[in-house]
């Protein structure tokens, strides 16, 4: 058993204010109604976690007794059941909805980031750093976990010409909602606290450096978290956040900061890919062949729009290549060759 012990600088919170919904509470049943109590995790960092409930926040193990090597173990964002008496926690609650990539070094593993997030702050910078192809990832996780997604562009202030940077996020989607910001200035971020009500939780996901840990600061009102300034060779950032964690708002919401993730490897993102690419779904219907590869073969429908100009080549590359990594690893079974 971990003893309880005020690890955070939070006052008790409702449940309601920590984003309990009926979608938790139906899944208790009257046994653990008395015997139990839910918490949220608030951190996740090197196999310890941090809870807030009922009570002070505190630290409680992340191995759940009973559970298999095949069972979720929590993340940050998940609601647990700990038991009144022990405070061990008994079970991970149901999740609205979980993102997850696959482990880097390790694409046969998966790798949880976060749980139960009603929006996704899609983060980037106006700067050479700027990547269409890294946001559509990004865009084609929140589509497939069904999380509304908002692109931040920030460091507004490093570019005479942010409208173009926001022109090239419509061009992916011409409805997706994107917010200009310098994260360094309150009034500028204060847009973003429409995302961020009572029991909200908003995840933040970027590549390092795009400046995510100084937005978090901003909205906080504080400078708590560490930040670094990027390289100038190549406006490339530096890791600064090294473990997952949830951050009051004084708005009532929260903040979910990750570390940045320049290379986000898809995990059963079908559904996914499909909505962000639906353009190409929709006129690869229309070729002659069903199992159109999209090379050579007659009647490509693909091939034909890409010739009109109604398709783009860089655009019909980066769909085939997260297409082609979505797809199901090999089992592996024993030790690999050396």
């Amino acid at each position: 058993m971990v003893a309880p012990h005020r690890a955070m600088t939070l006052t008790d919170e409702t449940l309601h204010e920590l984003g309990w919904t009926a979608f938790f509470s139906n899944q208790l049943s009257q046994e653990e109604t008395q015997a139990c109590h839910p918490v949220r995790v608030m951190t996740v960092h090197r196999g310890q976690i941090t809870v807030a409930g009922a009570g002070a926040p505190f630290s409680v193990s992340p191995y759940i007794p009973g559970a298999t090597p095949t069972d979720d173990h929590p993340t940050v964002g998940d609601w647990l059941l700990v038991d009144a008496a022990t405070q061990q926690p008994t079970r991970v609650l149901r999740r609205r909805n979980l993102f997850k990539r696959r482990a880097p070094g390790d694409p046969r593993r998966e790798q949880m980031i976060a749980a139960n997030i009603d929006t996704l702050f899609i983060v980037a910078s106006c700067n050479q750093d700027f990547s269409v192809a890294r946001l559509e990832r990004y865009l084609v996780l929140a589509r497939e976990v069904g999380v509304d997604p908002v692109v931040v562009l920030t460091k507004t202030d490093l570019t005479d010409t942010p409208q173009d940077f926001a022109a090239a996020v419509r061009a992916i989607e011409p409805d997706l909602r994107v917010e200009l910001v310098d994260g360094r200035d309150p009034a500028s971020a204060a847009g973003l606290a429409a995302y961020c009500g009572t029991g909200q939780t908003v995840a933040l996901l970027g590549s390092s450096g795009v400046g995510k840990s100084t937005l978090v600061n901003t909205l906080r009102g504080s400078d708590s978290i560490a930040t670094q300034a990027i390289r100038e060779s190549d406006d490339t950032g530096r890791h600064t956040t090294t473990a997952r964690a949830m951050h009051r708002l004084a708005g009532g919401g929260w903040l979910l900061d990750t570390p940045g993730m320049r290379e986000l490897q898809l995990s059963d993102a079908t559904a996914g890919i499909a909505e962000v690419f639906d353009d190409f779904v929709e006129i690869a219907q229309r070729c002659r062949f069903s199992d159109c590869a999209h090379g050579g073969e007659p009647g490509c429908a693909i091939r034909a729009a890409i010739d009109a100009g109604v398709l783009t080549v860089e655009r019909f590359d980066r769909w085939r290549r997260l297409a082609a990594e979505d797809s199901p690893m090999p089992a592996y079974h024993g030790k690999r060759r050396r």
